[in-house]
This record gives C-alpha cells, sequence and structure tokens, in this order.
C-alpha cells in the first residue's frame, strides 16, 4: 500500500534534498518499482492511464495532497538519490516539468491560504432541514467551526464563475474586514460586501433564517 511501501520523493528545489524521484516512487519489492506514481497518488487512478508521472492538471487539493507528503517524507526520510524521467535529467538536473509542477504546487498553497481567509470572513452557516419545516440556516459564534467573537447573520454568498451560492455569516457591525476601526465606517460590518444576498423573507439582521419548503 501506498502507505507501507511507498516512497514519496522530493525535489531539491523545494525541500532542500533529494530523494528518488520527485513523485510517488516505491521502494523495493513495492507496488511501482522505478516509477514516479505521483498522479495516481494524488487522483486515485491507480489504472495504467493514471500511473504516470505527469501532474499537470491536477485539482488544487490533489497537488496539496501531494505537497503534504512532500513534506513528511523530506521531514522523516533521507534522500537515496533521483529518478530520471519527466523531472530530473540523465545529471540528476531539475527539468522544466518540474519547475512547471512547482509552480503549480505554490499556486495551489496560495488558493490555500485565500480560501482559509474567506473561511475566517465568511464562515459557513449552520443548517438543518425537515420536510415539515424546510430548510433553518443560523449563526453563532462557532458555525462553520470558525470560532470568533461575532455571530453574523445569514447571507447568501455568490463567487464569481462558480454557479449557485452557499450560506455564509457575516458580520453587521464594525468596519468591513480588513479595515481598521479607526477608519471612517458605516458600523454594518461586511453586510455591504457586492457578492452577498440578503434571504428573501429573513428579517435582515435576523440570526436565523427559514425556507419554507414549496
Amino acid at each position: 500500500g501506498l502507505g507501507r511501501s511507498a516512497l514519496l520523493c522530493g525535489a531539491r528545489s523545494m525541500s532542500g534534498l533529494s530523494f528518488q524521484g520527485w513523485g510517488m516512487h516505491s521502494m523495493p519489492g513495492g507496488s511501482f518499482p522505478g516509477r514516479d506514481a505521483s498522479r495516481a497518488f494524488a487522483s486515485g487512478d491507480f489504472t495504467p492511464a493514471g500511473l504516470v508521472d505527469d501532474v499537470s492538471g491536477l485539482s488544487p487539493p490533489e497537488l496539496l495532497s501531494i505537497h503534504s507528503w512532500l513534506s513528511f517524507y523530506r521531514d522523516n526520510y533521507e534522500p537515496v538519490g533521483k529518478l530520471v524521467g519527466r523531472f530530473y535529467d540523465e545529471n540528476g538536473a531539475p527539468t522544466e516539468a518540474l519547475r512547471e509542477a512547482e509552480a503549480a504546487i505554490e499556486g495551489a498553497l496560495k488558493f490555500q491560504a485565500e480560501d482559509e481567509q474567506k473561511k475566517q470572513q465568511f464562515p459557513p452557516c449552520n443548517s438543518e432541514w425537515s420536510s415539515a419545516k424546510g430548510t433553518r440556516f443560523w449563526c453563532s459564534r462557532q458555525s462553520g467551526g470558525v470560532h470568533r467573537d461575532w455571530a453574523g447573520v445569514p447571507r447568501q454568498l455568490f463567487s464569481p464563475g462558480v454557479r449557485g451560492s452557499r450560506c455564509v455569516c457575516v458580520r453587521s457591525s464594525g468596519p468591513p474586514w480588513g479595515q481598521p476601526h479607526s477608519f471612517p465606517h458605516s458600523d454594518t460590518g461586511d453586510l455591504q460586501h457586492p457578492h452577498l444576498r440578503q434571504f428573501e423573507g429573513c428579517p435582515p439582521l435576523a440570526e436565523q433564517c427559514v425556507l419554507l419548503t414549496g
């Protein structure tokens, strides 16, 4: 299995160490001898089509899974060499494909940081549904797993390029997110954010909103 017999391999410029190959590569007797199987590890596709060393087109979460294992093996294993192929040439020098993969992982890390910041600004609502009462959204100081000193009010958040909306809790007082209290503001928190919309039939400052089943 991956956790027992596979060695995730790091790049010198990424980790300061050089392991066997760049990605998921097995030890002798493992499942993928002499093969970089990073894509299969990240995507879960262990068919011949997935057992390749091309990691282009992987999603940010898949790239982050590779990064996580790179960090784990970098911290716990000694380097033993490099696997010549897509990511290293015959002289052990990194290739353009390696630089592109590193850039993609850096992009995924940036995306993760931005997503975490958005979650702090707009924590997910609590929700429950029943056939009799419909859907109830509400906010608390722990909703969405984000502990904070405000509860907020439910709003629909629309993200550019994404169909539909999701319920988030929005601060209804103080300055907008990231703006110092000393700056002039309308004391409405983030309620004026352009991507937010009030739930129809829900009082503007209510901490819960019930959408009846139509």
